[in-house]
């Protein structure tokens, strides 16, 4: 009995020292970990978009352009009133030739020139239509004129019609410029709108001068003629020559201007013709000759 009860003793001590043990085994608990605040994130920084270089303007560095037109504008002193304007403002110096129309149309087509600027509608119109320039522009117009001794048989009217039967039927003396120009160009068809020839007047002369040149044999020679009335005005020496004939609508006179196709620099010939049609270059040309003459010689029309 004594020995029963030792052993439940032993057995008691055991079991203890096992649970005790298991009970040291187990890991100590892990403290608690601090909650993280979560941070927002940075703001991102939106990225600026590439500088685009800056285009360099056409006209930029200078250089030259050839411009190929009718003698008016250069008789008169229009291109001397208004192009050192351009020149100045972009320092591209303008080559004038100054010869007929027809005859600055044939340049352009031989590619001798950036810009026309000319006054024969159906001219120019077949010039864009066969490829020589993008687009024909308006920019300005004046008028034609007949002038005429003083003291001849034709009196003062605006019938162009009355005065070309006139001069042919009374065989009256008449210089034609004859070469191919804008001003030729118009004679002839208003000799074909009154179905007359006018090589049936022996006192008709063709002369295939300028302008200006024409302007100074038809006084000479005491005779008849048409005319710009731009370089009419601006003829320094009338003598006793008068406008005879004027206002009729057959008489107008548009000019067009034209960038060459085949410029090499058609960018800049591009420039050019649009600073001649801006407003400034617009006003200014109205304004020339109104302080010499008391009249424009040239009317503003650019269609832009």
């Amino acid at each position: 009995m004594r020995s029963m009860k030792l052993l439940f003793k032993l057995v008691s001590v055991a079991v203890v020292a096992i649970l005790l043990l298991g009970a040291c085994a187990q890991p100590p608990a892990q403290p608690a970990q601090p909650v993280q605040q979560a941070h927002p994130a940075p703001p991102q920084q939106a990225e600026e978009p590439p500088v685009e270089p800056e285009e360099e303007h056409p006209l930029a560095g200078g250089g030259t352009l050839v411009l190929a037109t009718t003698t008016s504008t250069e008789d008169s002193g229009l291109l001397g009133f208004i192009l050192p304007v351009f020149e100045e403002e972009y320092g591209w110096e303008v080559q004038v030739i100054s010869v007929g129309t027809g005859a600055a149309m044939q340049i352009g087509r031989d590619g001798e020139a950036d810009v026309l600027l000319v006054h024969a509608r159906a001219e120019e119109d077949r010039f864009v239509a066969e490829g020589y320039a993008p687009r024909r522009h308006d920019i300005m117009y004046n008028d034609f004129i007949i002038v005429g001794p003083d003291d001849g048989p034709i009196l003062h009217n605006s019938d162009i019609h009355e005065t070309f039967t006139a001069i042919l039927e009374q065989n009256l003396p008449f210089v034609s410029r004859g070469d191919n120009s804008g001003t030729h160009i118009r004679e002839l068809q208003l000799w074909d709108a009154i179905s007359l020839d006018p090589h049936d007047n022996t006192a008709y002369i063709e002369v295939g001068q300028g302008m200006g040149a024409t302007l100074g044999m038809s006084i000479e020679m005491q005779a008849y003629t048409l005319s710009d009335r731009a370089t009419w005005l601006s003829y320094p020496d009338k003598d006793n020559f008068v406008i005879v004939c004027e206002g009729h609508s057959d008489l107008l006179n548009p000019y067009g201007i034209m960038v060459v196709s085949s410029s090499l620099q058609i960018e800049a010939a591009q420039a050019f013709v649009d600073w001649m049609l801006s407003t400034p270059t617009q006003e200014l040309i109205s304004i020339f000759g109104v302080e010499e003459f008391g009249q424009p010689l040239f009317f503003p029309d650019a269609d832009q």
